[in-house]
């Protein structure tokens, strides 16, 4: 049996220091915001190479400010890879924006470059850059498009913590960036967390405003904002996961790179490619076979945990109908959703279990 992740595993290596973290906050019922989410703040923020980091609710809560601190509104037009978590275009929807799409790179799996161009209107006013399953996005060239054509850039690093592009960190290179702190990720909250990062003084001020129902000052609500405020409880369980997340990441990449070693010659599996500009960090380990949907039951039946990441497109998603867009629209995010299979990936994977794993994958190619 090797689990898909294991977030008992990671607790019990540090369950002192989370018990005493979690205990100061109960007895001081700092639970909203507070001390604990404060701390956390300042270690994250140099930790992402930026000036500000603002703790909130979640991920997408995280998105959702970014947009709004960069005056995104309703008619506007952002840019974003077809290929990404459903809240990456929710988050556009909620400022009454368009998410404009665009197709992902073969290898990197994250937003193509050469695609941005022509997907600009008079009404494109940003480009989020995802980072998908912990590897950066091809910044060089977004940014110099979105210099070129006048473009704030929005970074979702939601599964980036500590990756590089160029030895620069994912959170670091765009205008803002989001983060989250679900369970799962790298660095994961007992519950929803997230943040935004940035080197700008007015858009980090603007967020904390806007997390606290537009009141700078408590009952003087000068912004319609919004109840997105991290939990005290929250930022303590970050707060103590800091010293250990270059550790973690260590794993994940280790991890990885076995499981690389091991697919090279392995018929029928296409394993993820590190692009040459990139720390990745391994959030998610996304192999590609043809016949996914048999590879994972059989997996699923020798005990391996699996996943898939992501089987539908936004552009075929139900709920972003209204786009128009068709089957054929983006080649590259339809194949990736046709094929992607999640292997184990967590930061205390062990090298017998990764070729556990990969023993069993032989067996149901």
């Amino acid at each position: 049996m090797v689990p898909f992740v294991d977030l008992k595993a990671q607790y019990r290596s540090i369950k002192p220091e989370i018990d005493a973290a979690i205990g100061k906050v109960l007895e001081n019922a700092s639970f909203v915001l507070g001390p604990a989410v404060a701390d956390f703040e300042t270690k994250f923020a140099p930790y992402t190479g930026c000036k500000h980091a603002v703790a909130v609710s979640t991920g997408t809560s995280a998105l959702h400010l970014a947009l709004l601190a960069a005056s995104i509104k309703r008619g506007d037009e952002v840019i974003i890879p077809a290929m990404t978590f459903v809240a990456t275009a929710m988050a556009v929807d909620y400022t009454g924006a368009k998410p404009v799409l665009v197709d992902v790179h073969p290898e990197s799996y994250t937003m193509d470059p050469s695609k941005i161009e022509a997907a600009i209107t008079s009404k494109t006013k940003a480009i989020m850059p995802v980072h998908l399953y912990g590897q950066p996005a091809d910044m060089d060239p977004i940014l110099a498009i979105a210099k070129k054509h006048n473009l704030i850039v929005i970074e979702d690093a939601a599964q980036a913590h500590g990756a590089e592009y160029k030895g620069r960190r994912c959170g670091s290179m765009g205008d803002i960036a989001g983060f989250s702190f679900y369970p799962g990720k790298n660095l994961g909250a007992y519950g929803e967390g997230g943040a935004i990062t940035t080197n700008n003084d007015e858009f980090a001020k603007t967020v904390k405003i806007l997390r606290d129902w537009g009141a700078e000052k408590k009952y003087y609500h000068d912004m319609k904002g919004y109840n997105y405020r991290m939990e005290g409880i929250q930022g303590a369980v970050l707060g103590v996961k800091m010293a250990y997340i270059e550790v973690w990441t260590e794993g994940r990449r280790n991890a990885g790179k076995l499981y690389g070693e091991l697919l090279k010659n392995v018929a029928g599996v296409l394993a993820p490619k590190t692009m040459d500009y990139s720390r990745h960090v391994n959030h998610v380990y996304a192999i590609r076979v043809k016949n996914r949907d048999s590879v994972l039951k059989k997996l699923q039946d020798a005990g391996i945990g699996v996943g898939i990441h992501y089987p539908i497109p936004v552009h075929l998603l139900g709920c972003f109908a209204e786009l128009g867009h068709k089957r054929g629209d983006f080649p590259v995010s339809e194949q990736i959703g046709d094929e992607e299979l999640s292997l184990p990936m967590f930061p205390e994977l062990t090298a017998e279990q990764v070729k556990e794993v990969v023993e069993e994958l032989k067996k149901a190619i």
